[in-house]
């Protein structure tokens, strides 16, 4: 199939076949991010402009590399150093930006529909790079090329997303991609840093971490994202350790040669223990490299990319 979507804004709008063209794309992108020239003619005499209006060190990194190793021209937006800072607003500074002629923008944003907002305004393709609590799809698809790499099909395998569920657009994404996919999604967090509304999403949740681990296929552990939340959710850092932390010890209860994962960045210790971080069956390093070869293909695609012309 041929990509014909304008934007890459939500992984809950994306049918199964447009997930895999772009996993499907990742796989020679990832094999040019081994060569001795990293460089493509690809997307030469295209514009790519990155802002980023959170911290964000391997996202937007991730995605100015990815672009420039396409041949792209990038431009990343210092939003301290902006007019933003001025009082602009965000729709003039995206009409500001439209005037620049962008052919891709990727924003993240901490408002829930930023990226959305953007899409609708410009001209230029438009990627989100994570809005709020709402969606982060390039961490989805990258985690998912993660996991096919090393277990092929997804189907009826058994994923446990661990942690800060209430905050995390990485958790909202890939649940809705894992169960298109036909894996069995397990949820697990104190009752405090889960959603209320997560009866909606159609996935089993506990409170109990080693009721869950048996059988597990890929342990993927989340970011205490402290910085949204509200006092009181946790009673503390030591506690939420003691009953989530992925130790080596819980890894073992699984029973399989469980695939450790995590968005980064780690705040080691207490989501996850330094040995299973370094251990072999993490893959945490490799989610980096992968969400290079993920985002080249994304651009790729918006920019008219063909599958048969990727490494020419």
């Amino acid at each position: 199939m041929a990509w014909s979507r304008k934007d890459i804004l939500h992984i809950e709008d994306l049918d199964l076949q447009e997930i895999q063209l772009i996993l499907n794309t990742a796989k020679p992108m990832k094999e040019i991010l081994f060569r001795a020239v990293k460089k493509l003619p690809t997307c030469r005499g295209k514009s790519v402009y990155n802002l980023f209006f959170e911290s964000s060190t391997r996202t937007r990194t991730s995605f100015e590399t990815a672009a420039k190793i396409l041949g792209a021209d990038t431009t990343s937006l210092a939003v301290a150093q902006s007019s933003l800072n001025k009082g602009e607003s965000l729709l003039d500074t995206v009409r500001t930006l439209q005037a620049m002629k962008p052919d891709v923008v990727v924003i993240r944003h901490a408002s829930s529909g930023a990226a959305h907002f953007l899409a609708k305004e410009l001209k230029a393709s438009v990627i989100n790079a994570g809005d709020g609590q709402h969606e982060h799809p390039s961490q989805c698809l990258l985690d998912l090329y993660t996991m096919q790499e090393h277990l092929g099909s997804l189907e009826g395998r058994k994923i446990l997303i661990v942690g800060d569920i209430l905050h995390s657009r990485v958790a909202r994404s890939n649940v809705w991609a894992l169960k298109k996919l036909g894996a069995e999604v397990v949820l697990v967090g104190p009752p405090t840093l889960l959603p209320p509304e997560i009866k909606a999403w159609g996935v089993k949740t506990s409170y109990n971490l080693e009721e869950e681990l048996p059988g597990a296929d890929i342990i993927m552990a989340l970011r205490l994202q402290l910085e949204r939340q509200q006092a009181g959710l946790l009673p503390s850092l030591r506690e939420y350790s003691q009953l989530y932390g992925i130790t080596a010890a819980r890894v073992q209860m699984t029973g399989k040669e469980t695939l450790i994962m995590h968005p980064g960045p780690v705040n080691r210790g207490v989501e996850i223990e330094s040995s299973v971080v370094n251990s072999v069956q993490s893959v945490i390093e490799e989610q980096v490299t992968n969400g290079v070869a993920v985002r080249m293909a994304m651009i790729f695609l918006l920019m008219g990319g063909g599958t048969s012309h990727v490494v020419d």
